[in-house]
């Protein structure tokens, strides 16, 4: 059995190597046009750079944090992706590197508290320069990455040697990191979002802004899952696996977290609001006027009522181009939704859409793509010898596929 996945596994490089192919041209299209756009606009080219990393990055984590939730919670819909969600772990060396230009050279051009005259003028940065000041975000972000790779490096590890072992202690193994590590990766991850997002406005505070954000990732990691699964589905040795109704589960958890993500994002609305704080309030008064409200109405249509009313119905669901048409509906309204979060910070005064905020999330989306697709065919598309996984599709035999 487990020579028979591996060969089919085989069967579908070709297919994959031309995914890998398509996103590597149009990745380095977007890039080459984002490096022009440094020659004319270096501060433009930081904000826009910023926007498509903390983007795609947050795929990279969603599909960790989505990992880790599988080995602690078992289920079909896991094994059905386990092998899309590792691969998606193992472009978290991409991401840093991607990162370096923004902690070497971007730091000035995207956040005020590194300039020394505003921190001199300003009281509330000076009490906050024990925590945001250049060395100590650049050593936090060092220690972010290091705990999310090695989290990534072990549960990849020992699904590899799970392949070619039928022991079952590698599977305890994963299960006991993975259970710490989503504790591990919610606290980390919450700092991260501060340390990259919420201080580009530090005057501004919010103790359940890291949630909306984690939610976030999370839900694009459903909808890319839903993305690549579904080509996949029609084909050996995935087609057992990624059903119907495995498929339909997947858009469920999805729904899961579209209502999460509202409930949490409209829980921090409702409370600043009602505080009313001048410190907390001019947040979303930019936010919340011309432009920048008409497209927080576009959040409100297309990444929460839309989908949730089309999520809802299991007919619907069912459908499978209907399923994959949310899923990249929701794919760009998260970016939308971290546009809405991120630009106004350097446009107060209106909505405005450079043409770099479209080509630096192109270009570094091609590139981790690219490395996506090229670690996704480095392996068998089925974890093989997890007895959980037997135990499963012993089940999917006997009562027939869904």
């Amino acid at each position: 059995m487990n020579q028979e996945i591996i060969q089919q596994s085989e069967a579908l490089r070709p297919q994959l190597d031309n995914f890998q192919r398509i996103a590597l041209i149009v990745g380095l299209i977007g890039t080459i046009a984002t490096a022009a756009g440094y020659l004319t606009d270096p501060d433009q080219f930081f904000r826009s750079y910023l926007l498509g990393f903390i983007y795609w990055v947050g795929l990279s984590l969603g599909s960790l944090a989505v990992l880790m939730l599988h080995h602690v919670a078992g289920g079909r819909w896991g094994f059905s992706i386990r092998r899309l969600l590792e691969a998606g772990t193992r472009t978290l060396p991409l991401m840093f590197i991607l990162l370096l230009p923004i902690l070497f050279f971007g730091l000035h051009s995207l956040y005020e508290w590194t300039h020394v005259e505003v921190v001199a003028a300003d009281e509330i940065l000076q009490k906050k320069k024990g925590y945001l000041n250049e060395s100590f975000f650049i050593g936090r972000t060092f220690a972010y990455f290091a705990i999310w790779g090695l989290l990534a490096f072990f549960l990849n590890r020992w699904s590899s040697q799970q392949d070619q072992n039928s022991e079952t202690h590698f599977t305890r193994r994963m299960q006991r990191l993975s259970a710490p590590g989503i504790l591990i990766y919610a606290l980390s991850m919450t700092l991260a979002a501060v340390d990259w997002i919420m201080s580009l406005e530090p005057h501004w505070f919010s103790t359940i802004f890291s949630a909306v954000h984690i939610l976030g990732q999370i839900l694009l990691t459903w909808a890319f899952m839903i993305l690549v699964a579904v080509p996949l589905s029609h084909r050996k040795p995935l087609d057992f696996l990624l059903t119907n109704e495995r498929l339909r589960d997947l858009g469920t958890l999805m729904l899961g977290f579209v209502m999460l993500w509202t409930y949490t994002s409209f829980s921090q609305l409702l409370i600043i609001w009602a505080g009313n704080l001048p410190e907390e309030i001019t947040w979303y008064m930019t936010r919340l006027s011309g432009g920048w409200l008409d497209l927080g109405y576009s959040l409100i249509g297309l990444h929460f009522i839309v989908p949730f009313l089309l999520l809802i119905s299991a007919r619907i669901k069912s459908r499978i181009p209907v399923l994959v048409g949310i899923a990249a509906g929701l794919s760009i309204m998260r970016l939308v939704a971290l546009f809405w979060v991120t630009v106004p910070a350097f446009k107060p005064s209106g909505l405005a859409v450079h043409w770099l905020d479209i080509a630096a999330p192109v270009g570094m989306g091609g590139i981790w793509l690219a490395v996506f697709f090229w670690q996704l065919k480095g392996r068998s598309l089925i974890a093989l010898n997890d007895p959980r996984f037997n135990y499963l599709l012993d089940r999917e035999n006997s009562h027939g596929h869904g």
